[in-house]
């Protein structure tokens, strides 16, 4: 068995040696893996795997080789979790079945529709095409299908096609230690460039120290400057929450990149679309924010702009006041837009969703077009000619 793994793995391009094989089956033997599966495989990973860009062909093989090894013996009982039994609730339609279920008619029409079912309705409901309730073809509530309603109750997104969200939702910081894939981003982002010479003198300038020494009859003199250091000024403003939970990591490498590569670095979140506030701290967002208008004030128009963010969202939250997913919006997304764009000249969108698919995404091709054809997938080349596009 560990012979195939050894030629598998060989076969798949990761150079292992004979003499870490020969490791691995000498900590087998050691008992340091004893006969748990989980401890075999770091033991073996870390063995055998040199390099991080390996991980992931390395997990591949493992688990094309040991695929099945962990069994449960038949006199052991199982207890099926409580969240699997209330999935059972969930309505699953075919392609067909959804096709057949109609949108309500626009945004005025989803409104004034809930408006009269928290009126009229006395208690809890399942199934069903009209009450608030679960496992239904409702526009309103839980676990159910609609192309377009009001997830109400409902712990994450399924569709995706709630155009409003009437529960309070936590999302998660973004994390800029992470290290692994960081790398070929921060090439990229060095192509936002701009050197210069400021602040206190710490530096060594041996050109000058040398022509002051020469000057000076040969007498020491030292001179000093200060540290040379990328002094472009970035603002990042990051999408978070939602469609966005599944690009976690792809921005969390961007963070930690653009956090090494930039020293005048400000980042800010919101969800879907930016409106009157963002925050710092996704865990605080709901009291801790700053005014768009004060974020607007402090940085200058000398700040490179870039929004990361997938814009996959309700047409509404982009066109309508009060069309945002968690609030009521006084004036619609495409305004706020505007005035941002209006003061950073230099602005780029990177969107993690693959090109190819902006097409079927209207609100994609709305923020498309409000950022005049200046947004860029989210992949090397992507931000290659995204840092381009700010260095003009």
């Amino acid at each position: 068995m560990f012979i195939k793994f050894f030629f598998t793995l060989r076969e798949a391009k990761i150079p292992v040696t004979l003499r870490e094989y020969l490791t691995l089956i000498e900590a087998l033997k050691a008992g340091i893996a004893d006969f748990s599966v989980n401890d075999f495989y770091f033991l073996a990973r870390t063995t055998l795997v040199k390099d991080e860009k390996n991980l992931d062909k390395f997990d591949q093989v493992f688990g094309h080789c040991f695929n099945g090894i962990e069994f449960i013996a038949d006199d052991e009982t199982v207890e099926i979790p409580d969240e699997w039994l209330k999935k059972l609730a969930e309505l699953s339609l075919t392609e067909e079945e959804k096709a057949q279920v109609e949108a309500m008619g626009g945004w005025e029409k989803l409104m004034e529709t809930l408006q009269e079912r928290l009126k009229e309705q006395e208690k809890r409901h399942q199934g069903g095409n009209k009450w608030i309730g679960t496992a239904g073809r409702s526009p309103f509530g839980a676990y159910g299908y609609n192309p377009e309603g009001v997830r109400i109750g409902q712990k994450e997104s399924r569709h995706r096609r709630a155009v409003k969200v009437w529960d309070k939702r936590e999302y998660k910081n973004l994390d800029d230690d992470v290290e692994l894939g960081t790398r070929n981003i921060k090439v990229a982002l060095k192509r936002l460039r701009q050197f210069a010479r400021q602040g206190a003198a710490e530096e060594l300038d041996l050109d000058d120290t040398i022509r002051s020494t020469a000057r000076n009859a040969g007498y020491l003199d030292l001179k000093m400057r200060p540290e040379r250091h990328n002094a472009v000024k970035v603002l990042i403003l990051f999408d978070i929450g939602g469609s966005m939970d599944d690009h976690i990591k792809t921005c969390e490498e961007l963070f930690s990149a653009a956090r090494t590569e930039f020293k005048h670095l400000e980042f800010y979140y919101f969800h879907n679309c930016v409106y009157e506030k963002l925050w710092k701290d996704n865990g605080r967002r709901h009291q801790d924010f700053i005014a768009t208008w004060d974020v607007l004030h402090k940085y200058p128009s000398d700040y490179k702009l870039i929004f990361v963010g997938d814009a996959t969202m309700s047409p509404y939250e982009i066109a309508y006041a009060g069309g945002s997913v968690e609030h009521w919006n006084e004036e619609p997304g495409q305004v706020w837009m505007q005035r941002i764009l209006d003061i950073y000249s230099k602005s780029v969108w990177l969107n993690p969703v693959p090109e190819k698919y902006w097409d079927y995404t209207p609100s994609v091709q709305m923020m498309k077009q409000l950022m005049t054809d200046r947004m860029f997938p989210l992949t090397m080349g992507g931000i290659e000619n995204a840092m381009k596009e700010l260095s003009r």
